[in-house]
């Protein structure tokens, strides 16, 4: 944080509850009504959360709230996954800082934290909205020892990890929408990345990003995703601690791995079949080779989407998107 912030919040700290117009501000820093006003915004994207009345000016009522590392290591239960982790202010993509991590010898189990990116990255090349402070925004190293054309059943795992674990927590009625997108009455909550490196069909290694909004307010996402998103904060009604959350994901996706690694697909399809508002829904599936219409009546043994068309015909859909009808 810059020295000009710095001194703006101090100056905020020192009042305490009181309100300081923008002509106070100017003043005691030095600089002009505009600037005052421009440094406010700045800090709101960073997380700080400030009262303006007109003719009274501003007061700051909420400073972004940190993750606290040391606590959460101390709630892991896991053997592997979260021991190692690299926590970080902001960053790009903590997808992309996974990807160095590896090619610097990371681990297994190692796991990227970032309040705050800047380039997140979604499904099928979107972008990824992730302020400050505002929810978990990570990237798990994964090294399994599976042949590379399984990967997309890693990713319907992943889901499954997400979702019991935050309705375990939050108590919300969240479910999987094909392939891994976490919804709460038709709102996405979640979203899940799933970056392979191969090299002769052989999997290398795989970096899991998670994306979950856990305290943003309606206020907080921009106008094009305020119909489309919300947060585990918004649904459940009160501010979520991250930490316990990122704690239950990583016990629960460690344990989901070892029971795959053991016993196949199997129990994993019949986890995310009993959590997905897709199955026996009405969809359209927006694919490479058009568009298919019809009821979604399974996942098959590769984690492909099964469809029941109009005429009868049932059409299996290996990737793309889908719309709830």
């Amino acid at each position: 944080m810059n020295e000009n912030y710095q001194r703006i919040l101090q100056v905020f700290q020192e009042q305490g509850d009181a309100f300081l117009s923008g002509e106070q501000l100017s003043q005691q820093l030095g600089v002009s009504r505009t600037a005052v006003w421009k440094q406010i915004e700045n800090l709101r994207a960073e997380g700080y959360v400030f009262e303006a009345v007109s003719r009274k000016g501003y007061r700051l009522v909420q400073s972004p709230v940190k993750l606290d590392i040391a606590r959460l290591m101390a709630l892991l239960e896991t053997r592997t996954f979260g021991r190692s982790i690299h926590y970080y202010d902001e960053v790009s993509s903590t997808n992309t800082i996974a990807h160095d991590k590896v090619a610097q010898g990371a681990e297994e189990g190692t796991l990227i934290i970032a309040e705050c990116q800047t380039s997140g990255r979604g499904r099928l090349g979107r972008s990824w909205f992730s302020p400050k402070g505002k929810g978990i925004w990570m990237s798990l190293v994964l090294k399994p020892k599976i042949p590379l054309f399984f990967t997309p059943q890693l990713t319907l795992l992943t889901a499954v990890a997400a979702c019991r674990s935050i309705r375990r927590v939050c108590a919300v009625d969240v479910k999987i929408k094909w392939p891994n997108d976490l919804l709460i009455s038709g709102k996405k909550v979640t979203g899940i990345l799933l970056e392979t490196s191969a090299e002769d069909e052989r999997m290398k290694y795989t970096v899991c990003g998670i994306g979950i909004s856990v305290n943003l307010k309606p206020d907080d996402y921009p106008k094009e995703l305020k119909q489309i998103a919300t947060s585990l904060g918004i649904e459940a009604g009160h501010e979520i601690e991250r930490e316990t959350i990122i704690a239950a994901f990583l016990k629960e996706f460690e344990d989901l791995c070892e029971l795959y690694y053991s016993q196949g697909f199997g129990p994993i399809r019949i986890l995310w079949e009993a959590l997905a508002v897709s199955i026996g829904q009405v969809v359209r599936a927006h694919t490479s080779q058009g568009i298919i219409e019809g009821k979604a009546i399974a996942l098959d043994d590769s984690g492909a989407l099964v469809i029941l068309q109009n005429n009868g015909e049932e059409t299996k859909v290996y990737s793309g998107e889908i719309k709830l009808n």
